[in-house]
């Protein structure tokens, strides 16, 4: 019985971890192109949805405002990564994406 549990038991942990790759292979990461600080305009959220090109992430940067992230493809936001005030390198993972299926 006690070899009984052990083998349901691992195969529950398996069948969990096939779940989670499967549904982390699909996300994709957007990194930084420029350093500074993250504010508070235009910073997506997740579970939006957003085209090709739309900004997610807005620095103010030495030289002023600007995108920090724009998204590459068509999709959904799964995670935001940063808050306004955070610093931010370039290539720096700042958010994490679902493309749209096409």
């Amino acid at each position: 019985m006690f070899r009984t549990n052990k083998i349901f038991l691992l195969t529950v942990v398996l069948l969990a971890c096939v779940v989670t790759w499967a549904s982390a292979s699909n996300t994709v990461e957007l990194r930084g192109v420029l350093g500074g600080t993250v504010i508070a305009d235009q910073l997506i959220r997740p579970g939006s949805t957003v085209r090709e090109g739309a900004v997610l992430v807005m620095v103010e940067t030495i030289t002023g405002t600007a995108a920090a992230v724009r998204a590459t493809t068509d999709g959904t936001i799964v995670e935001v990564l940063v808050k306004p005030g955070d610093r931010v390198k370039t290539g720096q993972v700042l958010v994490t994406m679902t493309p749209a299926s096409k």
